[in-house]
């Protein structure tokens, strides 16, 4: 039965194809479909060795998708902490990911005109007035926000979202003025590129109020990041920026 041969041939290149894969999410799908598959296949022709391996790995699979769905806005499994702008260890995450982070930002470089911003028009930290789209890094010497007083224009925010002992995302907020924060760099590694877990930012907006800050506004964003966006509580606005309002300390 030719077909099986192609099912079998359908099976190991997607469980190959599924170790090439950086995203969680993505590898345990493509591993779980290909599993399958094999022991489907195996199982036709009797080689049960092979079918009892790809069965145990789908049941592996199924497990870590349930847990990975499960854990995806469980705040006891990520935290956030909140670091200077110039923090030596911020720095170095986002050099070591430079090439990803100019790929993949959710929210793209901020220009000299900022759509929904204050008319300060201060371009976020890392962004040059021409909107170039080179990675958003803290600068040296930036002003480092006291937590415990209100935040003053030009200062900058900036948080890392662990998940145990790995960073998986990087958000860095400038205070525009007049209560406004621009979201310079809403970043994920690309292993948790399939969850959000920027949302626990912005799930404590406490901390933005604590540093004076009455709404949050994404200038642009690209069709990839409504989805997120929405889901985090930002909403679009008749001049193509995101605003997510703050809610007092």
């Amino acid at each position: 039965m030719p077909w099986w041969e192609i099912v079998g041939w359908v099976g190991s290149v997607l469980v190959v194809l599924s170790l090439m894969q950086a995203r969680v999410w993505r590898f345990r799908v493509m591993n779980l479909v290909g599993a399958v598959l094999a022991t489907a296949y195996n199982a036709v022709f009797g080689i049960w060795a092979f079918a009892a391996m790809n069965g145990a790995i789908a049941v592996i699979d199924v497990y870590w998708l349930w847990r990975l769905r499960r854990e995806r806005s469980d705040a006891a499994v990520y935290a956030v902490v909140e670091v200077a702008p110039d923090d030596a260890y911020l720095r170095h995450v986002l050099a070591v990911h430079a090439d990803d982070v100019a790929r993949h930002r959710t929210v793209p470089a901020v220009g000299a005109s900022v759509p929904g911003a204050s008319a300060s028009g201060a371009p976020a930290s890392g962004s040059s007035a021409s909107g170039s789209s080179a990675p958003v890094a803290p600068v040296a010497g930036a002003q480092v926000a006291d937590p415990s007083t209100p935040g003053t224009p030009g200062d900058e925010l900036a948080f890392l979202v662990v998940r145990g002992d790995e960073t998986v995302g990087v958000v860095l907020v400038r205070d525009d003025g007049d209560g406004t924060g621009v979201v310079a760099l809403d970043w994920v590694t690309p292993r948790f590129r399939d969850f959000t877990p920027g949302e626990f930012v912005y799930r404590h907006s406490d901390v933005f109020a604590a540093h004076g800050l009455r709404r949050l506004v994404v200038p642009t964003a690209p069709p990839g990041a409504i989805a997120y966006l929405e889901r985090v509580g930002f909403r679009a606005q008749a001049d193509g920026a995101w605003v997510r309002e703050v809610a007092a300390a």
